[in-house]
């Protein structure tokens, strides 16, 4: 057993080392006395020193006569002791194997001898190879360098040496081979592809060595420890939620043995309800003795029932990335082996006890972003009860969400604040070393490489998982580059609406390059692969021709698409405020359409621009900026788009939705200096910025519509409000169409260049250069009526399946394959444009499927 030991001792300092008042320093006393302590090695009576704790008083000193260098000071200190006693159960390793018994060594006790009389069932065998075991029965094995828990005998004072001999037992139970760490570690690692899991999810494991009660075993990754914490609280059976009972951590830079059985990190799970017991007659652990019941039933009542269920995570040495789950009490039961919380305990009935503890991620994440966006506190809890009684009363834990928990939720935002340090750099590494969590790259300015960071919350996380896997990945690679001082790159996902919600977050300086894309890549890639094994992407879109397409492939596997958005936006907005005349501006507009289209086509070239700026150079003051800015840029566009599949228009429509969202809600400050502030920006995109887009998939905003601002801005895309115009509302007059406006009915917006992506509207949304939906429903009734091409993305994908016709592989199955396949395709976008026509007041027909209009068409590109 450990004990803790008071001794006066006399030592010896080196009398240099004394300060000018007599005083030594702590450290040459401290070392002093593990000298002696290592020369002592044990004692009789208080056994084994393990080392000082505790310096409670140092004497003046003297000076030692025999030798003036050194000064004696008595002291008084206190040391830990281990002293083997009998009864006591320890653990030991075996070094040794004779005819008549294992010698083992446990810590600083070298000879604890295990005879064969006191290992019953036991014989000693010899196997191939001369290799000495002792086999039980049932076949459990004690051998060399395995590890025994054995219950302490006799024990013996070795003068000599100054040594305690210790006779050991494994009789009784719970005693013997411990689990082999070889079989252990040779168990697969277990990672269920689902957000959370539960111990019904994975294969348990028995290990030999800890006989009928042995515990169950499994390995996971460590990284999703954390889902299945969640998963094992969300229990239908029994809802409940663990919480970390003990932790043991190595410090990261403390030297260590690579043992196979070291631990770098120990956490103990319990259940909430547990391990004290608040009830009447309940025992409560003396550490929490001070615990005084309530006379009234405040916060959480009846939240500490006795609950046994608990496991135990390690984290080993030997595989850092993995950890091993010991389940010792899977059963929400009390130490009398009855339910003591949820549906199966009637006691619990008409209390809080049925339910979990504490309230669900969602409810949390829905209060949070509510609180963000400026929602009273009065307000979220109205509604909310509303709701509740709306069903008849609660009936599960979100139901009984409190006032209180509320408040304390905005009181600490408004506490909150995103300056950590005056200086910006620090703030950030403040904010990094806080939110670990949200992290998934950092790097600090270095020698060679600029300040990186990657952002993305368990939201985010969840969402990538949800709508990537299988489909579309976007990136919008520039925003805000002028304001802030570190612009934001963003990756986007499309939602069953086909709108982009952000997914991560890359901050990084102007000066940085494209290039950079590795640096972030593969650990975004990893850290989404490490919850689903099976996630895969379908397709990477870009909108800059020179981001590292290769690092993309590598990393994820899958084709690249380049996007025009950025490009046409940019093109139409200087149009508009640089050409005064409506006709002009549908010509020239008309004549960048062409010239794209026969750079995807694969015949257009830098002359085609040439001829372009010659044939309205009357046009001064676009054709000045379109030669000093979008001229010296061509070059790697124009390969872009020959030789990658060009995205669809949806999918522009959602990234120019997005890229004016994130304007709206984040470029609103009043202070323009705040946006040098690097530390501002994390915060706000941590806070706010995933509040707003979180509450765009919340079904219930509607019932906050009296607290809407700008930055609420929702709603779909041009292209999903185009199929909610119905056909009747699309007047042809010559070659302009007219479309009437669907919130007032008396106005109707001009198109030119009907039909295409660069026809020009009179609505004030399409003169700030967006694409509006009057110019996707005319897009739409044209290629209904078949008055206009399929798309260029569909004319892309039909002439890679005709070039694949007339080069056929060797082997015929591939290409039949390859056609079947596409039929498949065409029959699977019929019945979806079908499907989505019914809801649109429009009919479909069967050139709509050939139109390529629908960002499926994004994912055949792939």
């Amino acid at each position: 057993m450990f004990c803790e030991v008071e001794f006066l001792r006399h030592v010896a300092v080196p009398t240099e080392d004394v300060d000018t008042n007599g005083r030594p320093p702590t450290t040459a006393i401290v070392s002093s006395l593990l000298k002696q302590l290592k020369m002592c090695k044990a004692l009789e009576e208080f056994g084994y020193i393990l080392g000082v704790t505790k310096l409670k008083t140092v004497t003046n000193g003297k000076i030692n006569n025999e030798s003036l260098k050194y000064t004696n000071f008595l002291v008084d200190f206190i040391c830990r002791t281990i002293l083997p006693v009998k009864g006591e159960v320890m653990t030991g390793v075996v070094h040794s194997i004779g005819r008549y018994g294992a010698f083992l060594k446990s810590g600083p006790i070298k000879i604890v001898y295990l005879s064969t009389r006191k290992m019953p069932s036991y014989y000693y065998f010899v196997e191939e190879g001369g290799k000495p075991v002792f086999l039980s029965n049932d076949l459990s094995r004690i051998e060399k360098d395995v590890v025994v828990r054995f219950m302490v005998y006799a024990t013996r004072w070795n003068q000599p040496t100054r040594d305690i001999q210790v006779l050991a037992s494994i009789e009784g139970e719970s005693l013997g081979p411990m689990a082999r760490w070889d079989e252990i570690l040779s168990l697969p690692v277990q990672n269920p592809p689902t957000l959370e899991f539960s111990a019904c999810d994975l294969v348990w494991s028995k290990v030999e060595g800890h006989r009928d009660n042995m515990d169950r075993l499994a390995l996971v990754p460590f990284a999703r420890v954390d889902d299945f914490v969640r998963g094992e609280s969300n229990n239908k059976d029994c809802p409940t939620r663990f919480h970390v009972e003990a932790r043991r951590r190595r410090p990261p830079k403390m030297p260590y043995k690579p043992k196979v059985d070291g631990i770098l990190e120990y956490i103990l799970y319990w259940c909430s309800f547990g391990p004290d017991d608040h009830r009447k007659g309940g025992v409560v652990r003396p550490s929490r003795s001070t615990y005084v019941p309530k006379k009234k039933s405040a916060g959480r009542p009846n939240t500490k029932r006795g609950c046994t269920c608990h496991f135990i995570v390690k984290r080993l040495i030997a595989e850092p990335s993995v950890a091993l789950v010991i389940y010792n009490q899977d059963k929400h039961v009390d130490k009398k082996g009855l339910p003591c919380h949820g549906p199966q305990d009637k006691k619990s009935v008409g209390t809080r006890a049925m339910y979990a503890p504490f309230i669900s991620e969602d409810l949390r994440l829905r209060v949070l972003s509510l609180l963000h966006v400026g929602i009273p506190v009065e307000t979220i809890m109205q509604r909310h009860n509303e709701s509740v009684e709306k069903q008849g009363g609660p009936s599960n834990r979100d139901d009984l969400l409190t006032h209180r928990y509320v408040r304390i939720q905005e009181r600490n935002i408004r506490r909150s604040t995103w300056e950590l340090d005056e200086d910006d750099d620090v703030s950030i590494g403040l904010w990094v070393e806080s939110h670990q969590s949200h992290v998934f790259f950092y790097e600090d300015f270095s020698d060679t490489d600029p300040f990186l960071l990657g952002i993305q919350t368990d939201w985010q996380l969840q969402q990538m998982i949800r709508f990537g896997n299988g489909r579309l990945l976007a990136f919008d690679s520039r925003f805000a580059t002028n304001k802030l001082k570190y612009p934001i790159q963003s990756l986007v996902v499309f939602n069953s609406d086909n709108k982009a919600i952000p997914v991560a977050w890359i901050i990084s300086p102007r000066f940085s390059r494209s290039g950079d894309t590795h640096r972030w890549m593969r650990a975004l890639f990893n850290r989404v692969r490490t919850k689903d094994p099976t996630w895969k992407l379908a397709g990477f879109i870009i909108d800059d021709p020179l981001c590292d397409i290769l690092t993309i492939r590598e990393v994820f596997h899958c084709s690249v698409l380049i996007c025009f958005w950025r490009v046409r936006h940019a093109w139409h907005k200087n149009l508009m405020m640089r050409c005064s005349y409506m006709e002009k501006r549908a010509k020239i507009s008309k004549a960048l359409g062409q010239i794209v289209k026969d750079i995807c086509r694969g015949c257009g070239t830098l002359e085609s621009l040439d001829n372009f700026m010659e044939n309205f150079a009357e046009c001064r003051d676009f054709m000045d900026y379109f030669k000093a800015i979008w001229y010296p840029r061509m070059g790697p566009w124009i390969t872009a788009l020959k030789t990658l599949p060009l995205a669809s228009q949806e999918s522009s429509a959602a990234l120019e939705f997005y890229h004016n969202q994130l304007k709206i809600r984040l470029l609103n400050e009043n202070d323009p200096d705040i946006y040098q502030r690097a530390d501002w920006l994390v915060d706000k995109l941590g806070t706010k910025i995933q509040a707003y887009f979180w509450l765009d998939e919340y079904e219930g905003k509607d019932d906050f519509s009296r607290y809407w601002k700008d930055e609420w801005a929702s709603g779909l895309t041009a292209w999903r409000k185009s199929r909610t115009i119905p056909n009747t509302d699309v007047v042809t007059e010559g070659d302009r169409v007219k479309v009437i406006d669907q919130k007032d009915r008396d106005t109707a917006h001009v198109i030119w260049n009907p039909g295409s992506e660069y026809a020009i509207c009179s609505c004030s949304w399409a003169e700030k250069g967006n694409l509006c939906e009057h110019v996707c429903k005319v897009i739409q009734y044209f290629r209904d009526q078949g008055s206009t091409l399929p798309s260029l993305s569909l004319q892309q994908y039909n002439r890679g399946l005709i070039e694949m016709l007339k080069c056929p592989p060797p082997n015929s199955f591939i290409r039949d394959h390859a056609v079947s396949l596409a039929i498949w395709v065409n029959e699977q976008l019929r019945a979806q444009f079908a499907n989505g026509g019914q809801s649109g007041g429009s009919g479909e027909r069967d050139e709509t499927v050939n139109s390529g209009t629908q960002m499926e068409v994004d994912l055949e590109l792939c």
